[in-house]
């Protein structure tokens, strides 16, 4: 669930990765993390994709997490064939999109699209009392990385709506 001790595991080994690919990686204020591996031509506007790496009881194991970790995998690739691109290609995880914990979801995309307020996020009230602003700071990823900075031309979101069991 989203913000939890968890999450906190969850995220900064997906940092870690994302760092490992060579990537530049960001927060903004909404605790999205953004993993941006450069292109050649920096004056172009950059593919975007990811989905989130919070889930929901019986969501299952890949849910969201299946677009997180294949836009990693997507850049692992491009490197492993010395591949480079001209776009910038940024795998971006979503902050607290289940709403499992923190309703409502779709909170950091929301912020990320300007259609929700952060003065307002910061206000949601967890199941367990905990403030959504307040958690993203305890576990360290309230960011300042500014939405403006990226510039996508595509988004892309490969997501499984499963439950427990993939067929």
């Amino acid at each position: 669930m989203s913000l939890t001790d968890e999450d906190k595991l969850g995220r900064d080994q997906f940092v870690t990765w994302c760092r490992e690919a060579g990537c530049g990686v960001h927060v903004d204020a909404f605790g999205n993390i953004f993993a941006i591996r450069a292109g050649s031509r920096p004056d172009n506007a950059v593919v975007l994709t990811g989905s989130h790496l919070d889930t929901q009881p019986n969501g299952g194991r890949l849910d969201g997490i299946y677009g997180v970790l294949a836009g990693l995998e997507v850049i692992r690739t491009l490197n492993d064939h010395g591949v480079r691109t001209e776009r910038a290609i940024a795998v971006v995880n979503w902050t607290n999109e289940e709403g499992a914990r923190l309703s409502p979801g779709l909170t950091g995309s929301s912020g990320y699209a300007g259609d929700l307020d952060l003065s307002l996020a910061r206000r949601i009230v967890a199941s367990d009392g905990a403030r959504f602003g307040d958690e993203l700071e305890r576990i360290g990823y309230a960011g300042t990385f500014s939405r403006r900075a990226l510039d996508p031309i595509a988004y892309v979101e490969l997501h499984i709506e499963q439950g427990p069991v993939l067929e």
